[in-house]
């Protein structure tokens, strides 16, 4: 069975899958376009959801099998080349810790204005001002998964208060409350940081609208790990220009990357990093055991054994 890796981007190393899973037939390509001419015998392909294209999958007559590497594949659905009975898996469960950093590192910098200090230390500027601190503030998690789930964790260990957003949980470890999403302008109303962590669908898109953004505590800070689209992005542009948002961090937009014209480029106020939330140097062995024993699975015909199951 021949299986196609997309290393575009991501620290997976086709020689790991290839020592770890023998009896299959491993093709690597560094980006889509070089594995195009690949793919006409590969039955499964290992890809970030993200980089998989029409292009790509259309080339792909013999596909069975989407080992998507990450945890979100609504992309995966959009695809018009993609058969409905080609087998889906994600990545999911391995990503709270990178995705929980990156949180943390929009929190610390964005309370204690860390773009200023930068700015003096570069102007040879020695100025001090009080320091905000995460101990006694409220962290609003929208969306309730294993990476909310470590999220949490970590926000307690910081002395901050944690609720969540979910229809699906009336528990989970960690938070102090959960709340259903019916009541998410109420949760806003309390959160010095909305942290968006759900997945994108019809239902979710621009879930955080302007009526969530002007319920929050003036001066709140709103953070996207999750999709560009679940954010109303004029309005959160709005609420930042306005003074009702005191900044937010970006790793999704509606367009990624944001157009030139964007104000989101030069607000100070506002961290964009280039939709890294995923990414780790340890990426390879978090998400080996869960591709190994997928392929495993899949190529010995224990369909019913694989994990993460999309469909």
């Amino acid at each position: 069975m021949s299986v196609l890796i997309l290393e575009d981007g991501i620290h997976i190393v086709a020689d790991d899958v290839r020592r770890t899973c023998p009896a299959l037939s491993i093709l690597a390509a560094p980006n889509a376009a070089s594995a195009v001419p690949l793919a006409r015998d590969a039955e499964i392909l290992v890809a970030l959801a993200h980089d998989v294209s029409d292009e790509l999958v259309a080339a792909m007559p013999r596909l069975r099998y989407v080992c998507s590497l990450t945890a979100g594949v609504d992309h995966l659905h959009s695809l018009k080349a993609l058969q409905p009975d080609v087998r889906i898996t994600s990545g999911r469960g391995i990503h709270g810790p990178q995705m929980s950093e990156l949180a943390f590192l929009y929190m610390i910098s964005l309370s204690r204005d860390f773009s200023a200090m930068q700015a003096n230390q570069r102007a040879h500027v020695w100025q001090r001002w009080p320091q905000k601190l995460l101990l006694g503030k409220t962290a609003v998690l929208v969306g309730i998964g294993p990476i909310a789930e470590e999220m949490a964790a970590r926000c307690k260990a910081f002395g901050m208060t944690v609720i969540g957003i979910s229809d699906a949980r009336a528990s989970a470890p960690g938070f102090d409350r959960l709340m259903p999403r019916a009541q998410l302008q109420e949760a806003a109303h309390l959160a010095d940081f909305l942290i968006v962590l759900v997945p994108l669908s019809e239902r979710t898109r621009h879930m955080i609208d302007d009526g969530v953004l002007s319920a929050m505590k003036r001066g709140g800070v709103v953070i996207n790990l999750a999709r560009g689209p679940v954010v109303d992005e004029k309005a959160l542009i709005k609420r930042l220009q306005d003074g009702t948002l005191g900044g937010a961090g970006l790793d999704v937009f509606e367009e990624e990357p944001p157009p030139d014209q964007s104000p989101l480029w030069d607000m100070p106020n506002v961290i964009i990093t280039p939709r890294i939330g995923g990414m780790s140097d340890v990426f390879s062995k978090q998400i080996l055991p869960i591709v190994t024993h997928n392929l495993t699975c899949f190529a010995e015909g224990r369909a019913a054994d694989m994990i993460n199951i999309v469909r």
